[in-house]
């Protein structure tokens, strides 16, 4: 055995000698009920909560890798992936510092999306079934409260789901730490002895999850716990309306010259919009279009009242017969010159 790799056998027993052994069986639960095998890659920012992530899964998968990624927004990121790469090589863990670029828009956004994206293909060519990410009870919960302040819908309501397809991202995203509080997994870091990067955004007032955080931690009636809970119950819910979207245009559409037809009274005589709303983003797909569940909820609105309607890239309008069938067709190129 080379010297470098007792170092880092040593050090990983020490830390392991640290970690409170209920938090190991509680991320050991989490990772079975989320993957079913293969190996995982971790996404490690160097905060408290990736870096927490990291020594639990060092303490309990056998082969795993680390991505830190660089959006180069903060002169600050250099130094941080360099952090995360020292920790990893004295883990004897392999680690890859991605750097991405972002387009013109909404930063956070832009970079979430550059993100995911650069990860999925980390993770396509190292070979890896799923990547996780620190995401914990706090953030649910800021999360949901967010969503509630905005009107979301279900969808929405549902929170950060415990795994699932990133749009972007070629492989499963896993979040194995949403049963886990912010503060147990900084504890876990400190005790640990692993230095950690603290980004100056997160007290950034400018933020509106950061806002949301503070008023949620002077909320000491919160039960951050309960409220994650809700957030599984209502993804449960949302499973069962797109399982039954799903069953409910295959059983009803119909092909048409140009399109599709779907008979939104089929199966039952009474309104069912959050059903629709997810038979109507089934149709897009079909269609070879995209449609978020806003432009959905609009185009539903739009044929329960009679009205023809062309959203993105797909127009829709009522039978006029006694069937009353919803028609969508492509909308057709543009002309140009």
């Amino acid at each position: 055995m080379q010297a470098s790799t007792r170092r880092s056998v040593a050090r990983l027993s020490a830390i392991d000698r640290t970690l409170d052994p209920e938090l190991v069986r509680r991320f050991t639960e989490a990772i079975d009920r989320l993957h079913r095998g293969g190996r995982l890659g971790l996404a490690v920012s160097g905060g408290p909560d990736s870096m927490a992530m990291l020594l639990l899964a060092c303490a309990d998968l056998p082969d795993v890798e680390v991505a830190t990624v660089n959006h180069g927004l903060r002169p600050e990121a250099v130094g941080e992936c360099a952090l995360v790469v020292r920790i990893c090589a004295e883990l004897a863990v392999p680690c890859t510092v991605i750097d991405v670029s972002l387009e013109r828009g909404n930063l956070q956004e832009q970079a979430r999306k550059a993100r995911y994206a650069a990860l999925g293909r980390w993770a396509q060519q190292q070979g890896l079934e799923g990547i996780l990410t620190a995401h914990h009870a706090d953030d649910q919960a800021e999360t949901l409260a967010m969503r509630l302040n905005r009107g979301s819908g279900l969808a929405g309501l549902a929170g950060i789901r415990a795994s699932g397809l990133v749009e972007g991202c070629a492989v499963p995203v896993l979040r194995p730490l949403l049963g886990f509080r912010r503060k147990e997994l900084r504890d876990l870091v400190e005790g640990a002895g692993v230095r950690f990067a603290s980004d100056p955004s997160n007290a950034d007032p400018s933020f509106d999850r950061v806002r949301m955080r503070r008023a949620l931690a002077q909320a000491d009636w919160l039960d951050v716990e309960a409220v994650g809970r809700s957030a599984r119950l209502l993804d449960e819910v949302r499973a069962m309306v797109e399982a039954m979207a799903l069953e409910d245009w295959h059983r009803n559409r119909q092909a048409t010259q140009t399109g599709f037809a779907y008979a939104p009274f089929a199966a039952s005589c009474v309104e069912r919009k959050p059903v629709w709303i997810e038979v109507v983003r089934c149709v897009a797909k079909d269609l070879g279009r995209a449609l978020s569940r806003s432009d959905a909820a609009r185009l539903v609105d739009a044929l329960r009242d009679g009205r023809k309607i062309n959203i993105a890239g797909i127009m829709a309008e009522v039978e006029k017969s006694d069937q009353g069938r919803w028609l969508f067709e492509p909308e057709p190129p543009r002309r140009t010159g």
